[in-house]
């Protein structure tokens, strides 16, 4: 049995997704069977490429080059998230993007993508990543599903609203190739959704503009969010808030529904939430519930010796 996570943001939590990797390594004893961590996605800020979570920040080659090689070494791959749906050919040269994609070119990384355009290029440039079709792609048809797995892609992520539409799923070819988000916090159906993609990823655009002009200087979101998306209550919502969503797929469900009909790729969303919000979502998922209160204490007492965790 093979039960395989694919956890949030290599940079900005670069340390509790290595610390976690290395508790799941060395107290097994804490975790439901088959747990592994398939992969851990995100980008190096600021990205052109990226879409799907509006990220800022920035990072330097040396922490790239030294992520890249953490994960690695553990055997665990990179996906890089380079689902912007608004890029032109134009950003195809962007120099960052593309030191990324050298730097992690070493045939085990992969790139989740979204935009045809970006596709092809990494196709041809970079053919020795392997590719994840991107829920961002919002195909929430039997017919839409079907057509990716019938495309050259190593994964095809599920748009969440299929999560439980059990009379498609059951149909599926390459079952151990479909890869659902387990913890959505979007409203179930919600009819704006693509346009938010859209919005978000003029706005790292933007963002990735105005870092090279004005590298000192705020960026103003306000001014690139004409549909207000960041006020979105449902964006806020945490592991406790989503449980009842139709979207939402608990641990028990994994184990006793998803993985007897041959599915194995479960990503777990949270790029932009807490760390602590974060750590409740990994052991809902993944350790036993009798271990939970013993698997937090251990991780939270390894990352406050690490210096990854403070207190006041």
């Amino acid at each position: 049995m093979r039960v395989r996570f694919h956890l949030p943001d290599f940079a900005g939590s670069f340390k509790l997704n290595l610390l976690f990797a290395d508790m799941l390594r060395s107290k097994p004893e804490y975790f439901r069977e088959g747990v592994e961590i398939a992969s851990v996605y995100g980008v190096f800020p600021p990205c052109l490429w990226n879409g799907g979570r509006s990220q800022g920040g920035n990072t330097d080659k040396n922490y790239m080059r030294t992520v890249i090689k953490m994960f690695n070494d553990r055997g665990i791959p990179l996906r890089f998230t380079f689902t912007n749906l608004m890029l032109e050919k134009k950003h195809l040269s962007d120099e960052r993007c593309n030191l990324m994609l050298n730097l992690a070119n070493n045939g085990m990384n992969g790139v989740i993508v979204a935009s045809p355009l970006l596709e092809d290029y990494i196709r041809s440039y970079y053919p020795g990543f392997k590719l994840t079709s991107s829920t961002c792609k919002r195909l929430n048809t039997e017919e839409g599903l079907l057509g990716e797995l019938g495309k050259d892609y190593n994964i095809v992520v599920a748009d969440y609203d299929l999560n439980n539409k059990f009379d498609i799923l059951e149909k599926l070819p390459r079952k151990q190739d479909v890869e659902f988000l387990v913890n959505a916090c979007c409203q179930p159906e919600c009819p704006v959704r693509m346009q938010h993609y859209k919005d978000i990823g003029s706005q790292q655009i933007a963002f990735c503009n105005h870092i090279k002009k004005y590298p000192n200087a705020p960026f103003d979101l306000e001014k690139h969010d004409p549909n207000n998306f960041r006020s979105c209550p449902y964006s806020k919502r945490n592991i406790f808030a989503i449980r009842d969503l139709p979207t939402h797929i608990s641990p028990e469900m994994i184990w006793e529904k998803y993985v007897p009909m041959g599915f194995e790729q479960f990503k777990i969303e949270g790029r932009t939430a807490s760390e602590f919000n974060k750590i409740e979502t990994y052991l809902y998922y993944m350790a036993k519930p009798e271990c939970r209160d013993e698997a937090r204490f251990y991780l939270l007492s390894i990352m406050q010796e690490s210096g990854a965790l403070m207190f006041c």
